[in-house]
């Protein structure tokens, strides 16, 4: 044999045997890891249901698309309009004022808050219900689980609004939607959210159907005597964030442009990163924020509808308050947007 071809088998033995060496560590790592894993999964065995089937994802996006209501663009005052009159909306509060103009470009915006079912879903899918369990160190879930039920009785049930473990959750559920879909869904900027809350920036301080709040008694009162039983009252429904019970999404007449629940029920994630001084500085045209955290060693983002906490102090239930949470807050909502210039068909 020609020693160049000697020499080449020779060379590729080596590769082969370092290629087998590489597979066999390979292995044993992996043999180690997954042995681990199941030792923990056996201690904890986190009562999160299956894997998520395709008949449920289909269900779960065919919705999400059904869902959508169209909001036609344009130029609009973001902030609180009242101090213009004379009369601010919300006196304990100077991060929304003076208001600004704006203009955004047509979107699409879910007209319901994402529910429990649906968001258990996408937990299941991406293989991170469990995760969520007090047995895996997650604090919150022993005050309201991260699952969903049949019960309409319950907090958790599937078509009530689901209570994100996070912001990133909340984000990682409309990237999930967009990458199932192909459409471009994602969290709402919050002038996208306040713009839809106001029917396309219409002068009032609560997105319900004419405009005021006449709130749900059926939380106002103690512990013991609330009943999920009883018919819905009102047109939207406020109180503390302590109390986890809420309503099933649509429970009440829809906004002029047929969006449920902005005011009151959850509060909701924006993708803004919160700054008391953003008005100042924001963009013209499809404003996002800032670009990064005011503190990165607590970053915090842009939560609206503080009537979904049960705020009313100087007006802090109205659609023009601006909340800071921190992004691994568990007590928000929240709903996506379609970023395209038509109605999604």
């Amino acid at each position: 044999m020609p020693k160049t071809a000697s020499a080449a088998l020779l060379t590729r033995a080596r590769r082969l045997s370092k290629s087998a060496r590489s597979i066999h560590w390979r292995l044993a790592v992996f043999g180690i890891t997954v042995t681990a894993s199941l030792l923990l999964w056996g201690c904890s065995k986190p009562n999160t249901g299956s894997r998520a089937t395709t008949s449920e994802i289909h269900n779960v996006t065919r919705k999400a698309l059904d869902n959508l209501v169209f909001v036609e663009g344009g130029t609009f005052m973001l902030g609180d309009v009242g101090v213009l009159s004379g009369r601010p909306y919300t006196t304990l509060d100077d991060d929304n004022k003076p208001p600004v103009e704006v203009s955004l470009d047509s979107y699409s915006i879910s007209k319901f808050e994402t529910t429990w079912g649906d968001f258990l879903v996408y937990l299941r899918d991406v293989n991170r219900a469990d995760i969520y369990t007090p047995d895996a160190g997650f604090k919150s879930a022993r005050v309201l689980p991260i699952t969903a039920n049949n019960d309409p009785l319950s907090p958790n049930y599937y078509r009530k609004p689901a209570w994100s473990p996070n912001y990133q959750e909340a984000e990682g559920y409309c990237a999930w939607l967009a990458e199932k879909t192909g459409y471009p869904f994602a969290l709402p900027t919050e002038a996208q959210w306040e713009f839809a809350a106001r029917s396309r920036g219409r002068d009032v301080p609560y997105a319900t159907n004419d405009g005021t709040m006449k709130n749900d008694t059926y939380l106002q009162r103690p512990d013991q005597y609330v009943d999920p039983s009883i018919p819905p009252s009102g047109n939207a429904l406020s109180h503390s964030s302590l109390k986890k019970e809420r309503r099933p999404v649509g429970s009440y007449p829809p906004s002029p442009i047929g969006l449920y629940d902005m005011t009151g029920n959850v509060a909701e994630w924006t993708q803004d990163w919160y700054n008391k001084d953003a008005y100042k500085h924001i963009a013209s045209h499809n404003p996002h924020g800032p670009d990064a955290p005011s503190d990165p060693y607590n970053p915090e983002k842009v939560v609206r509808d503080y009537a979904g906490h049960g705020d009313y102090l100087g007006g802090g239930d109205t659609v023009f308050v601006r909340g800071s949470e921190s992004i691994d807050n568990p007590s928000n909502g929240f709903r996506c947007v379609v970023n395209q210039g038509m109605p999604v068909e």
